[in-house]
């Protein structure tokens, strides 16, 4: 009888599907390598779905992140500070995904009497290659692996005559700077986020639920090629506008209130976010003008940008716009963090700036990209002021990356 499992993994190899040439993914491991030496690091192993990617194209659906103990997150990909390519571990399961979504030339995969748990096999393919005895560096700020599996990982390195550090900031730090093609995907993540506002704002009307307008700003995007957020995003509408991290819900959208609209267009995975503030029926004065005060910043801001403006600079202009316009004591938060490659559960890359940075002397270097929020508490507890930008660093200018009007957006009831 044929072994149809036998002939599938052995042989079916789905044409490549990665989004960089060889050649930038070239580049981005010699910069990892002279990170790791700088740290003095001699193996990374790799475990975030965000570093998984950047190294080698490398994703999926299911990370095994919230799993059964019985199927630990182990799959990972091993780099060493003096090898010119790297080694990436996963499960049977995944045999046929790695060679169509990867760059992976060295691909080892779990035995597969003991498919799940990799971490006896990892140290042992390791050891055999004369790779340890060194530092291994883990990305211990990682969510994947879990504490459990993490220590795990520890011990075993350890155990084979290895000191373990903390390598997190290793990719986080290279991610920083963007090559220009990654510059590129995230200003087509910008024109699918105006895609799904666009959306929002024609699908809200009195007797249509959040998760309608939900729905709407999904279909949208996805029609123009945009991919699955890694943040759920949210629609709130009346009362619950006043927060920003709930989740859209079966509430009517009913006349006379404001719906908040916050959105990620993805594109090959790199993220570009936008939200704004929707009215339906005609707002309070004192509404639309509040709205104009926090709307303001923004373009205040389009004026200040450019390639290497401090962030402290930044902190100070923007600051000191709201306290001469009297809000600064309404608000809710203020400021931005690194924006890039997202894989659920997060958007959030790891550099943050607020408006207590004043002296920070961090430069927003070419090949940057950063978002900026202005969220303020508007009057008669009416709804956040939902005003959130990315912001775009090029070699010889800067950009917000929306191209959707700001202001309180008022829409007929």
């Amino acid at each position: 009888m044929t072994n149809h499992r036998a002939n599938v993994l052995e042989h079916c190899h789905p044409p490549l599907e990665v989004p960089f040439s060889r050649a930038e993914y070239r580049d981005r491991l010699a910069k990892i390598r002279t990170r790791m030496a700088a740290d003095e690091i001699d193996v990374l192993y790799l475990t975030a779905p965000e570093s998984l990617f950047y190294v080698s194209g490398y994703a999926c659906e299911w990370y095994q992140a919230q799993s059964p103990k019985g199927w630990p997150a182990t799959s990972g990909i091993a780099l060493h500070r003096d090898r010119d390519d790297f080694i990436l571990f996963d499960t049977p399961s995944e045999q046929v995904m790695v060679r169509f979504v990867t760059i992976a030339e060295d691909i080892r995969i779990f035995p597969i009497d003991d498919r799940r748990d990799g971490i006896g096999f990892i140290i042992d393919e390791l050891t055999a290659a004369g790779w340890l005895g060194g530092t291994v560096g883990l990305e211990v700020h990682s969510y994947r692996p879990n504490p459990a599996i993490s220590r795990r990982f520890r011990s075993a390195f350890e155990s084979a005559g290895c000191t373990v550090a903390d390598g997190s900031d290793v990719l986080r730090d290279v991610r920083w700077v963007k090559s220009p093609q990654e510059m590129a995907y995230i200003e087509r993540a910008g024109y699918i986020a105006d895609v799904g506002l666009a959306a929002a704002r024609d699908a809200i009307r009195p007797g249509v639920t959040e998760l309608e307008v939900y729905g709407e700003m999904i279909r949208a995007m996805a029609k123009v090629g945009g991919e699955n957020p890694s943040i759920t995003l949210p629609v709130l509408s009346g009362p619950r506008a006043n927060c920003g991290h709930a989740l859209a819900g079966r509430r009517t959208i009913g006349p006379g209130e404001q719906v908040n609209v916050d959105v990620c267009g993805v594109y090959n995975r790199y993220h570009c976010n936008a939200a704004r503030s929707f009215y339906v029926g005609e707002p309070p004065r004192e509404l639309v003008d509040f709205y104009e005060q926090a709307a303001g910043a923004m373009d205040l801001l389009e004026g200040l940008i450019r390639p290497n403006l401090r962030v402290g600079d930044l902190v100070k202009t923007l600051k000191a716009y709201y306290e001469d316009q009297g809000i600064w004591e309404s608000a809710s938060w203020v400021g931005g963090y690194e924006l890039g490659i997202g894989f659920p559960p997060d958007w959030v890359g790891n550099f943050v700036y607020e408006m207590s940075h004043e002296d920070s002397n961090v430069q927003f270097e070419p090949g940057t990209a950063v978002n900026f929020e202005s969220v303020f508490y508007a009057p008669r507890m009416s709804g956040l002021t939902y005003l959130i930008e990315t912001l775009l660093f090029k070699p010889d200018s800067a950009e917000i990356a929306s191209r959707m009007p700001r202001g309180l957006q008022v829409l007929s009831s």
